[in-house]
């Protein structure tokens, strides 16, 4: 059963270009413009009138964009939730104009070793990230810890979580990795290694989707009875101003938005690649995270049930919950 037709979530790419060169992303090798401020204004009106609730300003590495302070601010006072995610290296410098206008700001760290999460990153960024806790926490901020889960990284965890989160009073996301294109992200989680991922996310200030490790467990979408939603419950915008389908990282199409995103939305080809969205070959054992959390947000079955406990505990904390209903 379907509880929504609209679209909950923008993935809004301001650029591709990234300080960092994490081994599993392929993003920070393509050549990327900047979005304009002009540009996003325009298209945050289009998303609220067709009831997009989250923003997620991402890239590359959003801060790279000197205007990012503008955009989250235009999305927070119309409204949205905001979200973003970033490698911390220029957060610290940028802290005091983000202040207030990210709703749930995210810490890219992999390991509570220096030099593992710096290999993994391709760029010396551990120290920024503990600095960037520092600041936030100063400035009454509440960011988290995005931890991506690796085989080779999962024995981690618990070091990550005795030393960094407790003492912080952060939240630990736990992002299980996913394969895409030609990105390569290691040997698969063990059944076993599954179970231990289930169990951790039940500490306390631990986030795991648990319809995540339920749809691992199951082999991903399959194309014969696709669970992910993506063109349907997500939009991606570009750097360039195009909105990308079915998902960015397929990106089979990419339309110009050329200032009427709305319109464009609700066009027919672009009615028609929704209709496709999880049926495409590449379709087959997808678990890409980003549009499986919306995916099983809107539709109720085994894995809306997985996901809803964890996801309400979260929004609780964070109080995010509230700006919904504002």
């Amino acid at each position: 059963m379907r509880l929504t037709s609209k679209p909950v979530l923008c993935n809004y790419y301001v650029t591709y270009r990234c300080n960092a060169k994490c081994s599993f992303c392929d993003i920070w090798e393509k050549p990327s413009p900047y979005i304009t401020l002009e540009d996003v204004a325009q298209n945050l009106r289009d998303l609220k009138k067709l009831g997009v609730q989250v923003i997620d300003f991402t890239g590359g590495e959003p801060l790279l964009h000197r205007q990012i302070d503008q955009m989250l601010a235009m999305a927070h006072e119309m409204g949205f939730i905001t979200t973003l995610t970033t490698n911390a290296m220029l957060y610290p410098k940028l802290a005091q104009k983000l202040k207030g206008k990210i709703d749930m700001l995210h810490f890219s760290l992999d390991s509570a070793d220096k030099e593992t999460h710096d290999k993994g990153r391709g760029v010396a960024c551990y120290d920024f990230v503990m600095e960037s806790v520092r600041v936030a926490k100063e400035l009454g901020e509440r960011p988290d810890i995005l931890f991506t889960v690796f085989k080779h990284n999962l024995h981690q965890l618990e070091e990550v979580y005795q030393k960094i989160i407790l003492p912080n009073k952060l939240v630990l996301i736990l992002n299980p990795a996913f394969e895409y294109n030609a990105v390569e992200t290691g040997e698969r989680l063990s059944e076993e290694e599954l179970d231990y991922l289930t169990a951790f996310g039940k500490r306390k200030q631990v986030y795991l989707n648990e319809g995540f490790i339920e749809l691992r467990r199951d082999g991903g979408n399959h194309t014969s009875k696709p669970v992910c939603k993506a063109a349907s419950t997500t939009l991606v915008i570009s750097p360039d101003n195009e909105l990308v389908l079915p998902c960015y990282h397929l990106g089979t199409q990419a339309f110009p938005i050329n200032g009427d995103l709305y319109t464009l939305y609700l066009s027919e080809e672009v009615e028609a690649l929704k209709k496709l969205e999880g049926k495409l070959p590449a379709c087959e054992g997808c678990t890409i995270n980003c549009y499986m959390q919306p995916s099983f947000a809107v539709e109720v079955n085994k894995y809306f049930w997985k996901a809803l406990p964890s996801t309400l505990r979260y929004n609780y904390y964070k109080g995010t919950w509230k700006r919904m209903f504002a």
